[in-house]
């Protein structure tokens, strides 16, 4: 999978900070007065002093601070969301910007102990982020493979369905219900897959296949998959359903009575669908359910497909 989040660029400066994290080491600068710095320079903002070297050091430290952003901080993170952004003191004294891993929001506390989480991102990339001292995320994670297939996550085998026959219109009808289905499993809209999307449609506007310009030029900041896609992904997620309709010749899909796109889908996040029934009615070619289908980026509130399904029993 193409990684889609923006990545820091290392400077001549900066430089060994980030080659000690590709090497799985936290690195820190020191002077010759015993003051420890970062963010990386070339002298001591203590003592004024030139005589700076780099040292490894445990990454070990506390919660400074910390933020819970439910909104993502930029249209790539939707997936990560919520996000657990913080200030991390290590055990030398100076302070990182970094995000929490492996951590429930509610279990956030400032002062606690946490330890260092070294991030692979393809290229020559590792990033530090910071996990619990005595909890059981990894150490390390590992980059994903560029040509790897699309994510999906398999859904649990599900208890036996109720089986309604279409024929009872009194029982068809108790299925209408406000609450929604379990979430469906998971599916990465890659940018691979926009692509393929793009060439088929013929929609290749530049807002859906220019990673620069879309970076440059677009409101949402990278490239976003078309409306339509994200749609028809809906066959791409298997939405746990509680019963089983019985007792037709043929089941049609005869459209759909609202369909809209609240929320852009950048390129490279994980969606997955929830449904409810929402109306069902006798009609004269037979029996008429509406399915609310909802689509949502992973950790997102707010739906990417609005879509009411009308299926037609005959």
């Amino acid at each position: 999978m193409a990684w889609n989040k923006p990545l820091p660029i290392p400077t001549e400066i900066s430089a060994p900070f980030w080659q000690g994290l590709k090497a799985q080491e936290v690195r820190v600068q020191r002077c010759d007065q015993g003051h420890w710095l970062f963010f990386p320079r070339r002298h001591c903002p203590v003592c004024g002093s030139r005589d700076v070297q780099w040292h490894k050091v445990s990454g070990e430290g506390q919660l400074y601070s910390f933020t819970i952003a439910r909104i993502p901080t930029l249209p790539e993170f939707t997936d990560e969301l919520p996000q657990l952004l913080a200030v991390v003191e290590l055990e030398e004294g100076v302070r990182m910007n970094t995000t929490i891993l492996g951590v429930e929001p509610e279990a956030l506390k400032i002062g606690m102990a946490l330890r260092p989480v070294f991030d692979e991102r393809p290229g020559e990339i590792s990033l530090l982020r910071f996990t619990a001292r005595d909890g059981a995320h990894p150490s390390v994670i590992k980059a994903e493979q560029s040509d790897a297939a699309p994510v999906q996550t398999p859904v649990e085998a599900a208890a036996p369905k109720r089986v309604v026959s279409c024929k009872d219109v009194d029982a068809m009808k108790a299925l209408v219900s406000t609450e929604y289905s379990p979430w469906s499993n998971e599916y990465t809209v890659t940018q691979e897959v926009i692509n393929a999307f793009a060439k088929l449609s013929g929609d290749d506007y530049w807002i859906h296949t220019d990673p620069e310009m879309a970076k440059a030029k677009s409101p949402f900041g990278t490239t976003i998959a078309h409306g339509s896609l994200v749609q028809v992904l809906a066959s791409q997620l298997k939405i746990p359903m509680d019963f089983e309709v019985v007792d037709f010749n043929n089941m049609v899909n005869y459209g759909s009575d609202r369909l809209r796109f609240p929320t852009p889908v950048p390129a490279g996040c994980k969606i997955r669908a929830r449904m409810r029934i929402k109306a069902v009615e006798q009609v004269k070619s037979g029996l008429q359910m509406t399915m609310e289908l909802n689509i949502h980026i992973v950790g997102q509130d707010r739906p990417s497909v609005i879509n009411d399904l009308v299926i037609l029993y005959m």
